[in-house]
């Protein structure tokens, strides 16, 4: 028969007992399930963040009014169509009569001279240059508005670069950049009346003529 003494029974509660396992296992699992739902959160907010970032939208009407302002300051910009005013007095003229008509030459200079041109002595034109039926007003390079002033002095007359050699019977111009070659059609003639003509083609017509 066995005997169960009071020592054994002592020995028997004092002996540890060992923790439940289940518990720490439910404790563990809770905490896996907060941190991945901690993660899905922030995730998300990051994400919307981003997305607020990179799509910022200009409002349309800022952008109507901006476009209105543009168009309004195109319209408002001035288009200059008129070309500045020739001064008479800033270059000067040389007539050389090719005409035949005698003194037609020293007549138009004294009358371009009365309406403010600075016009030197009549001459000729060269010996090789034939009788010119039709007026024509050479220039040189950077003369052309002058010329144009010219020609419309005289009625609208053809205007063309200087020729090489130049057509006076001194094969110069002197101080002169403008040359009017006169002929048939405007010799003795006053700018009163020659002032509404017309520039024709020049027909070429050999003859000498003089001042």
């Amino acid at each position: 028969m066995c005997v169960t003494t009071v020592d054994d029974m002592s020995q028997e509660q004092r002996r540890p007992r060992p923790a439940p396992e289940p518990r720490a296992a439910n404790v563990n699992s809770v905490l896996s399930i907060a941190v991945a739902v901690l993660a899905v959160l922030l995730g998300f907010f990051i994400l919307r963040d981003l997305r607020n970032d990179t799509g910022v939208a200009v409002p349309e009407e800022t952008s109507q009014s901006e476009e209105a302002a543009t168009e309004t300051t195109v319209e408002a910009i001035p288009v200059e169509t008129t070309a500045a005013p020739v001064v008479l007095t800033a270059f000067k003229v040389q007539i050389a009569n090719a005409s035949g008509v005698s003194g037609s030459a020293g007549l138009l200079t004294t009358e371009l001279q009365g309406k403010g041109y600075i016009v030197q002595p009549a001459i000729n034109k060269s010996e090789i240059t034939p009788k010119q039926t039709v007026t024509v007003v050479y220039y040189l390079l950077g003369s052309e508005a002058a010329a144009a002033a010219v020609a419309r002095e005289l009625g609208g007359v053809a205007t063309s670069p200087m020729p090489t050699p130049i057509p006076t019977e001194t094969g110069s111009l002197g101080e002169a950049s403008v040359l009017i070659l006169l002929g048939t059609d405007l010799a003795g003639k006053p700018l009163s009346i020659i002032s509404g003509g017309v520039a024709t083609t020049p027909v070429v017509v050999t003859t000498t003529t003089t001042a």
